[in-house]
């Protein structure tokens, strides 16, 4: 059976509907892994000319959205997080080097948050890793990258951290 963006949707729904914890989301990441699988669904979510970041689907209820993004060149991402959301990368095509972040010094008034670079690794095609709240880190891309990916809430509506390297 063929993945559909309603399909997806509406079994992304059903894992949150009662439970937002990590493990839930973690059952979402293995939606968005299976979904990954179905070629005529990912290449159905990237039509010629969208943009980087594209909100296919908001649940009206929950507020989840997901998301496909298309980078059709180099790209280096800075350190961030979700703000008090989380967020799900699904690597559909291409490769991303992610880094992740531990914090040194908490954020003062006027002063962005201090940041230590600990693990570096490789998102490939297939892949699916889940950034929960505070999870800080940074994609880099050396060539065109697709993803999609889940966010617990429209990242467009949240006011992130700000990051400097310690």
């Amino acid at each position: 059976m063929s993945t559909t963006l309603e399909s997806l949707a509406r079994a992304c729904h059903q894992a949150l509907a009662t439970d937002q914890s990590p493990a839930a989301r973690e059952r979402v990441a293995t939606l968005v892994a299976e979904a990954l699988k179905d070629r005529a669904f990912v290449q159905s979510q990237f039509p010629a000319g969208a943009p980087e970041r594209k909100v296919v689907y908001e649940d009206p209820e929950l507020g989840f959205c997901i998301l496909a993004h298309e980078y059709r060149g180099p790209k280096e991402g800075l350190p961030h997080d979700h703000g008090p959301s989380w967020a799900i990368y699904g690597q559909a095509e291409g490769e991303t080097m992610m880094s992740d972040y531990t914090l040194v010094e908490p954020a003062a008034p006027g002063q962005p948050a201090r940041i230590r670079k600990g693990r570096s690794y490789a998102l490939g095609p297939g892949d699916v890793h889940v950034y929960n709240e505070g999870a800080v880190h940074a994609p880099s891309r050396q060539g065109p990258t697709r993803l999609i990916r889940v966010e617990g809430v429209n990242m467009e509506k949240v006011a992130r951290g700000r990051y400097q390297l310690a």
